[in-house]
């Protein structure tokens, strides 16, 4: 890992990288990854009539850890051998090296940073969504599946609803189509059953 950077020099490595746009990207994929695995692991035990939560939280969290360890490496390993190349390609342009400007800090730092956002979205939202099955206890009323069913759908809903604020169109249809696909994802596992 490269050392440790202030808070000021991570926003100037993100400026010259251009990669505020690529990081808030990979959030959303990975978290509708991560919302929509959810969804489908809990759909599919709902569906059996699963009753012993132990086996659907392991089954979810090995689903949530693994999810991390794809994201978080393979953007560390594609965006550093990107960035890498753009470094190299400066350098050459300039005809010195830039390894100790911030240029190359950038190099250095941003590939863990989109890794760790691409890991971490779809493992904190696959926790979020589990929390209902975590905290169920004997004789609560509720069913923690479709009590956990119901935070991924809404969670669906917030993604849509943030990518909307992005591309400033209407809150309410981009959560409407966000929920749609989690949506379609239960119905085609309850028409499978």
């Amino acid at each position: 890992m490269p050392e440790m950077m202030t808070w000021r020099a991570l926003q100037q490595a993100l400026e010259i990288s251009q990669s505020d746009g690529l990081i808030r990207r990979y959030f959303v994929v990975n978290g509708f990854d991560g919302a929509l695995t959810m969804l489908g692991i809990l759909g599919g035990f709902y569906m059996s009539h699963t009753e012993d939560l132990h086996i659907v939280i392991s089954a979810c969290l090995g689903a949530a850890i693994a999810l991390f360890m794809s994201g978080l490496s393979a953007a560390y390993i594609s965006e550093a051998a990107e960035s890498q190349k753009a470094l190299a390609e400066t350098e050459q342009a300039m005809g010195k090296s830039l390894k100790d400007s911030a240029h190359g800090r950038a190099a250095r730092w941003v590939p863990w940073l989109v890794g760790a956002v691409n890991g971490l979205s779809p493992l904190v939202i696959a926790l979020i969504i589990l929390i209902p099955v975590f905290v169920h206890q004997p004789g609560m009323a509720y069913s923690p599946l479709v009590l956990s069913i119901s935070v991924g759908l809404g969670l669906m809903f917030l993604l849509g609803f943030f990518l909307s604020r992005v591309s400033q169109t209407h809150w309410l249809l981009g959560g409407v189509k966000a929920l749609s696909v989690g949506l379609l994802t239960l119905a085609i596992i309850l028409l499978l059953e």
